[in-house]
């Protein structure tokens, strides 16, 4: 039986020291994202290797809202090219000239409308391969204090909505199921967070972060 666990309130500023701590010690990287992995019940090849993968990145936005410590999750348009009207972390490709932390940053701030001053990085997580596309998903950490009114770019984002870390944390959200997928029949392990599944590479992600998380909310 999954383990049910409620934190008590904690500010974010300490959440974020030692956030910031732990992300500089080693990750548990690709056992605990694989938890979250789409299992088929065929093999499949994918045409996408990591030595020829698109370097991206995404930002996990940690803030306080009524009272709890949240971060944000955005739904995609059917617009978009890849991941259609899933649920995502705001981020999205690297250009040439610019770090991949700044990409995390650039592209939250395209995408759901925050001002890049306002936000503080605290730390990576593990990157992760997603052969499905062709990217290398490079996720950061970050805090922003600073009120804020998202302003979801139309073209990319359908919604944006807030996800309280509690719910992460509690294993009772932590799901699976199973689905034909493309005409493969599937496991999709997935969380189910404010209402809305999240599978794939961010569930994948979020796994990791979970983890940590845990370990510094523990500690």
């Amino acid at each position: 039986m999954k383990k049910t666990i409620t934190f008590p309130p904690m500010e974010l500023s300490k959440i974020a020291n030692k956030l910031k701590k732990r992300l500089q010690q080693n990750l548990p990287g690709k056992e605990i994202q694989r938890r979250m992995l789409v299992k088929m019940n065929e093999p499949f090849n994918f045409k996408n290797t990591e030595k020829d993968a698109i370097q991206s990145a995404v930002l996990i936005l940690l803030f306080e809202e009524n009272g709890d410590i949240c971060f944000t999750l955005t739904k995609r348009t059917q617009k978009v090219e890849h991941h259609r009207g899933q649920i995502s972390l705001p981020g999205g490709a690297k250009e040439s000239d610019e770090s991949l932390s700044s990409t995390a940053i650039r592209e939250t701030q395209e995408e759901i409308g925050i001002h890049a001053d306002d936000v503080d990085l605290i730390g990576a997580l593990s990157p992760l391969f997603v052969p499905v596309t062709g990217f290398i998903i490079n996720p950061f950490v970050g805090i922003i204090n600073a009120n804020f009114d998202p302003q979801p770019a139309p073209e990319e984002v359908e919604t944006v909505f807030s996800v309280p870390v509690n719910e992460l944390l509690n294993d009772d959200n932590e799901l699976q199921e199973k689905k034909n997928l493309r005409g493969y029949y599937v496991n999709i392990p997935y969380f189910l967070l404010s209402g809305h599944k999240v599978w794939g590479a961010t569930a994948m992600i979020l796994s990791e972060f979970k983890t940590v998380l845990k370990e510094v909310m523990d500690a």
